[in-house]
């Protein structure tokens, strides 16, 4: 049996001697490249946290000191050492293993929320409960990095934190995980800082030079791992006030750099850090996402942050040979670009997922990557606006939610045109509750002038992109979801206020149900009207493409039918579904509304179509809900009609 696989709790770390540690990482860096490369998920971040990881539990007694992961998708080998292994195979699947803490598998997980930047609040928190509670004898870990330091929310905390002077002092620890990446690599002042103090204290000097001597002497293998690390230990590894800048500005001392892949050194810091009773301690690891795995290393797009299927061997995926949404808008985007010199992007830390590299390339000057800072963004595309330009702000909606009180506020109120084009909108599967993008609707419905369109396919992603850029006075919003685009689904007719038409009643035929399809569920949609047309129920389909304010050329087929089913893949309460409803109250008709989208609960991983049929958005269940709320008569004639064909 391997130390991996006897490993059931984090205190067995501390039966293991030092070269029993370094195989037990090889045994965790092997074990993540074969599982991962069958699952899917995030590699990178795992294989540059091992050490780091494997010295926190050995160094820390969790839970009864609480060790706390920002974002959560570093959290793989976390994972492994607290008794997880035997899920692993299960990992981001439905009913398996969360890709993030979850208080539900483990004790030692805490923060389940995969929104960057809010560790150190929970940290703050936690740290005042303990000393309020008189159990001075628990410690505090948030770790945080791949860009988390660029949010605002860490900022504030971090204010907070050093700000404390209470007594005796508060026992919270900030661990840096310092690999100078996000998805790609960090911006902004404080990733410059960070760089500084490795330059000022000689750390990459010095390693360079160990390399380099080490080459030269042609010392092998563990010899040369052994003498270059030696070197290393012979730095002080707390750095004097004058270098730690502006950790000692805020009062907070500070141990570093790191070598986070040094399992000596970072236990050795994470002691003194331990020992330490003057106050919040910031210690800053220097680590490699990807370390230990070439294709990882090699990847100078992301370091394998996230991956699908690949082959262990080489890291290669399987080519889709499908149309992603994202490769539409990115190639869209940049179309639009060369034939507008206002034209600017604007995104958080997410360039490459987002679809905006081409344009990156070609526009360099025209694309602001902000860092994980989402509220900044949308007030500084407020700023772009007023200065003359169109932004388009590029994001998950899943993290739209960050910056609501700037849309309102900056960007709808002063009637700045500012254009959002939300990613992986709606139900995306296997990353769980925190990244379904399925808020984004309700919460936006209440933005007064704001416009939202749900382009069906490519055809009309490329069009509502156009005439969202093309408004200057009020926000615009594309959304659309993860995945493949399909094929182009044209439409019968399109009526004077936009809204298409996909499907008809026959003339002289009851108007029994008018689908309104959101998005992508047109395809949908037309298998639930031939399941209907099965039963002697006449259905008509229309995609608003505009969906927010909804047109009135929706209302007005409306009144015309029995029943109004609305299928969309937001939350229901609150989403088009009750819009529509509330627009019919208003018009005083009494047709009844169908409110089909996503349940007012926190979705589970699984796959799209996994989590749609969950939802009950599936062609089966739909297909039920609507002929159980049809009026009666509408049902009984349906029988007859369906009594007669047969």
């Amino acid at each position: 049996m391997t130390f991996l696989e006897s490993m059931n709790s984090p205190s067995q770390l501390r039966e293991l001697d030092d070269a029993e540690c370094e195989v037990l990482a090889k045994e965790i860096r092997d074990y993540l490249v074969t599982t991962v490369a069958g699952t899917g998920g995030h590699l990178g971040p795992n294989l540059g946290v091992v050490e780091l990881t494997v010295g926190l539990h050995r160094v820390f007694e969790s839970p009864h000191d609480t060790i706390l992961f920002d974002v959560g998708h570093q959290t793989y080998v976390h994972k492994l050492l607290t008794g997880r292994m035997g899920d692993f195979s299960s990992l981001r699947q439905r009913d398996g293993l969360s890709g993030y803490p979850s208080r539900a598998e483990s004790e030692h997980d805490v923060i389940e929320n995969s929104h960057a930047s809010a560790s150190l609040s929970w940290a703050d928190g936690i740290a005042k409960a303990h000393q309020l509670k008189g159990e001075s004898d628990r410690h505090v870990v948030a770790v945080i990095g791949d860009g988390a330091l660029t949010g605002g929310m860490a900022w504030e905390a971090l204010n907070t934190i050093a700000a404390d002077k209470s007594t005796p002092p508060r026992k919270l620890i900030i661990v840096v995980n310092d690999n100078g990446r996000s998805y790609a690599p960090t911006v902004g002042g404080f990733a410059e800082h960070l760089d500084e103090l490795r330059t000022t204290t000689g750390y990459e000097k010095l390693l360079s030079w160990g390399k380099s001597t080490l080459r030269q002497s042609g010392a092998p293998g563990r010899a040369a791992y052994s003498a270059i690390h030696g070197v290393k230990r012979g730095l002080k590894d707390m750095v004097s006030a004058e270098q730690a800048g502006m950790f000692d500005e805020l009062g907070i001392k500070y141990l570093g750099p790191v070598d986070g892949h040094d399992l000596p050194m970072v236990e050795k810091a994470l002691q003194r850090a331990k020992q330490y009773d003057g106050g919040p301690v910031i210690v800053h690891m220097i680590t490699q996402k990807g370390q230990g795995y070439d294709p990882a290393l090699n990847d100078d797009a992301d370091q394998f942050h996230s991956v699908g299927v690949i082959d262990p061997l080489t890291g290669k995926s399987t080519p889709s040979k499908q149309t992603s949404w994202t490769s539409v808008f990115g190639s869209e985007v940049l179309e639009i670009a060369k034939n507008r010199d206002d034209i600017v992007a604007v995104t958080a830390a997410m360039l490459l997922p987002v679809g905006l590299a081409k344009f990156a390339e070609v526009y360099p000057e025209r694309v602001f990557d902000v860092g994980i800072a989402e509220q900044h963004a949308v007030t500084s595309a407020a700023g772009l606006s007023y200065g003359g330009l169109h932004p388009i702000v590029c994001i998950y909606a899943t993290f739209l939610n960050r910056a609501f009180d700037q849309i309102l506020m900056d960007v709808a109120l002063h009637g700045q045109g500012v254009t959002f084009v939300l990613d992986r909108a709606g139900i995306t599967g296997p990353d769980g509750a925190s990244h379904h993008g399925i808020w984004d609707m309700a919460m936006l419905r209440i933005v007064p002038g704001l416009k939202l369109a749900a382009p069906r396919d490519a055809a009309r992603l490329t069009e509502e992109l156009a005439e969202a850029v093309a408004i200057e006075d009020a926000p615009t919003v594309i959304r659309f979801p993860r995945g493949s685009v399909g094929t182009d689904i044209p439409a019968l007719r399109r009526l004077d206020d936009g809204v298409d038409v996909l499907r008809e009643v026959p003339a002289g035929t009851p108007k029994d149900v008018l689908i309104v399809s959101v998005g992508p569920f047109a395809g949908r949609a037309q298998e639930v009207a031939e399941e209907l047309a099965d039963q002697g129920i006449a259905s008509t389909i229309v995609d608003p493409r505009w969906v927010l304010p909804v047109p009135g050329g929706v209302i007005d087929m409306a009144v015309e039918h029995s029943l109004v089913a609305v299928i969309e893949d937001g939350v229901k309460v609150g989403g088009v579904g009750s819009q529509i409803r509330s627009d019919l109250r208003a018009a005083d008709s009494r047709v009844g509304v169908l409110e089909l989208g996503a349940p007012d609960e926190f979705l589970p991983q699984g796959t799209r179509d996994e989590i749609l049929e969950y939802a009950g958005l599936d062609v089966a269940t739909i297909v039920s809900e609507i002929v159980h709320i049809l009026p009666a008569e509408v049902r009984e004639r349906a029988q007859q009609s369906s009594r007669r064909a047969v």
